[in-house]
């Protein structure tokens, strides 16, 4: 019983620490990407513009198979639903990170490469 108050208290103060020096999770930090490829059917990739992400998230190289050309730091969308069709290729915009976004609309389903690595992003006001 005591040691799970002490482990309790020492989880409770390392979470203390972590909001102190001003750390968010990735879904709450305010990201800047850019629309590299604004393909048929939704199949967005995005670059990582500012802000840092877990290289898990997304590839730190990558080539669209269709043109040979070479990206750096880029993720599909995987939140066609709430992505703005006002947003063209070229566009930098802010997000963060949303894996609770619920998805309900209907996407066709033509085909263009992306990325492996797909994020579900909520995008913010300038």
């Amino acid at each position: 019983m005591k040691l799970s108050i002490i482990l309790a208290g020492i989880f409770l103060l390392a979470v203390s620490a972590e909001n102190c020096n001003g750390k968010k999770s990735a879904g709450e930090q305010r990201l800047k990407g850019k629309l590299e490829i604004k393909a048929l059917c939704m199949n967005y990739t995005i670059s990582l513009v500012e802000g840092e992400l877990d290289k898990e998230q997304i590839e730190s190289e990558w080539t669209d198979e269709s043109t040979g050309k070479q990206y750096k730091n880029v993720f599909g969308l995987a939140s066609p639903c709430n992505f703005p069709d006002t947003i063209n290729e070229g566009d930098e915009f802010y997000f963060t990170i949303d894996s609770t976004l619920k998805q309900e609309c209907a996407v066709c389903m033509a085909f263009y490469p992306t990325p492996s690595k797909k994020l579900k992003i909520k995008i913010l006001p300038q």
